[in-house]
């Protein structure tokens, strides 16, 4: 590396660190009174901490069999516990996506993965991933549409969206995963309204192109396992939308269960945000205002975004720390892979 690129470096390091600390200063105030709250979590009926942990564990085991659909292995252990160890640091980092996706990378291939094949089921998993997050409020328009309505009775209410939605994501996501005319109409709409948008500085590439790139990428990276894994996709958000829906009832709220999908999507886009280790502080006080406009009064939306983040966010940090040793431990006298370039992928649970 030469004297240029490594100042270069350096400085962007630094200036990454001065935005983290700026942030982390904006942030602290609503994390002290979030947590401030924490008490209060102690009515609870501890079933709940249950069903909301039995959700994110459900999540979690979706993420690894994609992943190891993906790479072709019965290997349980070394896919889980690399993603949790990648995970962890990808939440405990500024701007950690791409250390916790080497890590992961590194972990893999220290376990005999192909390296090549690695980069590529991690690369495509991690569109895969984003893609199923960002069109879920797309498959939240048919129960709006419908009106469903369980008088007095929500969490039958949000079991229905549950059945609905798991439909419309796996029948959807066929469609797009095979129809290239589907996936064009669908880029083209796009490419419409960032015209109308940007009409002073059009996109140079249609959306359109670039979509059906990504798609062609994962379903070649899938192969013929794209059935088996596009569950397992939809799986990963869909039984974390279901904790965060399950710690809305813990704290007695009663919201819309559509609603709370629509504030899901909008948590986890948040979280993608590299300023802050996983949108630490931002995802907080962006959900807690999204739940509070979903109908649950402000005290119990600031409680049900705690009790949320303590599994999704701060439970899995120590998760990562000791899936991390205990690879370690197992793999002690295999060298380590040759590192190779990767792309960052977003974090997932």
């Amino acid at each position: 590396m030469s004297a240029d690129s490594r100042r270069r470096q350096i400085i962007g390091r630094a200036l990454l660190l001065v935005v983290f600390l700026l942030s982390l200063y904006l942030v602290a105030p609503g994390l002290l009174a979030l947590f401030g709250d924490l008490p209060k979590l102690r009515d609870v009926n501890p079933l709940w901490f249950v069903a909301v942990f039995v959700f994110e564990s459900l999540a979690f085991v979706s993420i690894w069999e994609l992943t190891r659909i993906a790479l072709g292995t019965n290997r349980w252990f070394d896919v889980g516990c690399s993603q949790l160890a990648g995970n962890a640091l990808s939440r405990a980092l500024p701007g950690g996506a791409a250390t916790g996706g080497t890590t992961q990378f590194q972990m893999l291939t220290r376990a005999g993965f192909a390296p090549a094949r690695t980069t590529t089921v991690l690369t495509a998993v991690g569109i895969l991933s984003t893609a199923t997050l960002l069109v879920l409020p797309i498959f939240a328009l048919p129960p709006i549409m419908l009106r469903i309505v369980v008088p007095q009775h929500q969490l039958l209410r949000g079991a229905i969206l549950a059945a609905i939605l798991g439909m419309f994501v796996l029948g959807g996501g066929v469609v797009l995963l095979v129809s290239d005319r589907v996936v064009r109409a669908v880029g083209a709409l796009v490419d419409r309204v960032l015209r109308l948008v940007r009409r002073r500085n059009p996109p140079q590439r249609s959306v359109s192109e670039m979509v059906l790139e990504a798609r062609d990428f994962v379903r070649e990276a899938l192969e013929e396992n794209w059935k088996r894994a596009l569950p397992a996709a939809f799986g990963n958000q869909v039984f974390d939308f279901l904790a965060l829906l399950t710690c809305a009832y813990a704290v007695g709220g009663h919201p819309e269960p559509v609603l709370v999908l629509l504030a899901y999507v909008a948590a986890a886009a948040l979280a993608m945000i590299p300023i802050t280790p996983g949108g630490l502080g931002f995802v907080e006080a962006g959900l807690t205002g999204v739940l509070a406009l979903s109908g649950l009064p402000g005290d119990l939306a600031v409680l049900t975004t705690l009790l949320y983040r303590l599994f999704s966010y701060w439970l899995p940090l120590p998760a990562g720390l000791v899936a991390s040793a205990l690879f370690a431990r197992r793999h002690r006298n295999r060298e380590h892979g040759a590192a190779a370039p990767l792309e960052p992928t977003p974090p997932t649970t």
